[in-house]
C-alpha cells in the first residue's frame, strides 16, 4: 500500500491529526495495533482546554461535546479545610470543558468511514524503517500475514510503549524523565459528583482529586504509595479516604456509590527531544507525559496535533520544508512550559516521602499566598485553561 501519510495509533492524538489531513485531500492511513472496543475502553482525562475543543469544532465533530459537555469557568484548590476557587473565567476569559477523553475518541471513530480516513485495527508487530531516507514505510502482521505501507511521512502517535519513539537513534535523542515515588488510586462510579467545578486537594494524608466524566458519574482519586494494591482499597475505606482529604465542605456532599472501575496509575514526567527525526514526527504520549495534575495530556497531544497538521498541509499545499523541519522546535517549546506546571502542581498538592516539616510549612505559605494574591492566581489560570498556540 502506498499513502502520503501513514500515522501508528489511533488514539485521539492519530485520529485527530488524521482528520485534520483528510479534510485536506491528503491521503492517511492509520495503523493500531488493538481492537475498537479496547480502544474506547481505556479510561482517560476529561478536561479539555480551548486547543482541543477548537480542533474538534474546525472539523465539524463538535456537535456532541457541546451538548453533553460541561464548560467550567474555574476549580478549587483545597488545604484539607477551605476551597481556594481559581476563576478562570473571569481571569482569563476562558473556560475548559470537561468531557471525556473515550467520548473524543468514539466521535472521531465514528466520523472516520464517511470521512475516507481509513484505520487498520488490530495491526500487531508495526515496525518502520528508512525513516532517514525520502522513502520511508512501516510493516505490520494481520490477519495471519504481513503488510507493507510506503509513505512520505510516518506519524507516531502510538504512546509511551509504542514503537515509533524507539525507531528514533538514540545517538540522536535524549530523553529526560522524572518518577514520582506515588501514584493515583482512581474510583469511577454513577454518583452526582460533589461539586459543580474540580478540587485539587493538598491534605497532610496526601492528595485527593474531586473530578466528573458528567452531572452523573463522578471520577475520584487519592495519592498512594507506589507498593499499593487496588484490592487493599474496598470502596468503602477509598470513599471514608476521600471525605477525609478533600476537607469539610466537599465531604458534605459526597454521594456514595460501587465502582464502575478502579485501579492504581504511577505518575511521570517525561519529554523526549527531537520530535521528528528524518521523515518521523512524535506527537503525544510518545513523546511526552506529564503527571494528571493539571489535566494536560491529552491537551498537549491536541496542540502537538494542531502544529503537526499545519506542518504537513504547508508541505503538501505550498512545498514548504521549513514547517516540518520547524515542527519538533515549535511543539517542545509548548510542551516543556506544559511540563513546568504539571510538575509544579504536582509538588505542590502531594505530599513526598523525603519531604520534612518545613517543606510541609512551605506548601502551606504556597496556598495562603495563592488565596491571597490575584497575581498568582492569573498565572495558574493562564496554565491550567491552556497557553496560547
Amino acid at each position: 500500500m502506498k499513502t502520503q501519510v501513514a500515522i501508528v495509533g489511533a488514539g485521539p492524538a492519530g485520529l485527530l491529526l488524521g482528520h485534520l489531513l483528510r479534510a485536506e485531500g491528503i491521503e492517511t492511513v492509520i495503523v493500531e495495533r488493538a481492537a475498537p472496543d479496547y480502544v474506547l475502553g481505556r479510561i482517560r482525562a476529561g478536561v479539555l482546554e480551548r486547543t482541543t475543543t477548537d480542533l474538534m469544532n474546525r472539523l465539524g465533530l463538535g456537535a456532541r461535546m457541546h451538548a453533553e459537555g460541561l464548560p467550567h469557568d474555574g476549580f478549587h484548590l483545597a488545604d484539607g479545610e477551605r476551597l481556594i476557587r481559581i476563576d478562570i473565567a473571569a481571569l482569563t476569559g476562558r473556560h475548559v470543558m470537561v468531557y471525556g477523553q473515550t467520548e473524543i475518541t468514539r466521535d472521531l471513530m465514528e466520523a472516520a468511514p464517511q470521512r475516507g480516513l481509513e484505520i487498520v485495527y488490530e495491526a500487531s508487530d508495526v515496525a518502520l524503517f528508512d525513516i532517514d531516507g525520502d522513502a520511508p514505510c512501516l510493516t505490520y502482521r494481520k490477519d495471519g500475514a504481513t503488510h507493507r505501507i510506503d509513505a512520505d511521512f510516518i506519524c507516531g502517535c502510538d504512546g509511551y510503549h509504542g514503537p515509533s519513539r524507539r525507531a528514533i537513534p538514540a545517538k540522536v535523542a535524549t530523553a529526560y524523565e522524572k518518577l514520582y515515588p506515588f501514584g493515583w488510586l482512581g474510583i469511577l462510579a454513577d454518583v452526582p459528583p460533589c461539586n459543580h467545578e474540580l478540587i485539587y486537594a493538598n491534605h497532610e494524608r496526601g492528595f485527593a482529586l474531586a473530578s466528573m466524566r458528567s452531572a452523573s458519574r463522578s471520577r475520584y482519586y487519592i495519592q498512594v504509595p507506589l507498593d499499593e494494591k487496588v484490592e487493599d482499597w474496598p470502596d468503602d475505606r477509598l470513599w471514608d479516604e476521600l471525605a477525609i482529604r478533600l476537607g469539610p465542605d466537599a465531604a458534605a456532599h459526597i454521594i456514595r456509590g460501587p465502582a464502575l472501575e478502579k485501579s492504581i496509575a504511577p505518575l511521570r514526567s517525561f519529554v523526549f527531544e527531537p520530535m521528528r527525526h528524518g521523515r518521523l514526527m512524535l506527537a503525544g504520549d510518545s513523546a511526552h507525559i506529564v503527571p494528571p495534575t493539571g489535566a494536560k495530556g491529552l491537551n498537549l497531544a491536541a496542540s502537538d496535533v494542531h502544529y503537526l497538521s499545519d506542518a504537513l498541509i504547508r508541505y503538501y499545499k505550498s512545498h514548504d520544508n521549513d514547517a516540518i523541519a520547524g515542527y519538533s522546535d515549535k511543539a517542545l517549546a509548548r510542551v516543556w512550559k506544559s511540563e513546568r506546571f504539571s510538575w509544579q502542581l504536582t509538588r505542590l498538592m502531594h505530599r513526598f516521602p523525603e519531604n520534612d516539616a518545613f517543606d510541609r510549612r512551605m506548601q502551606v505559605a504556597d496556598l495562603e499566598y495563592i488565596a491571597s494574591s490575584v497575581a498568582a492566581q492569573t498565572s495558574i489560570a493562564e496554565n491550567y485553561v491552556g497557553l496560547p498556540l
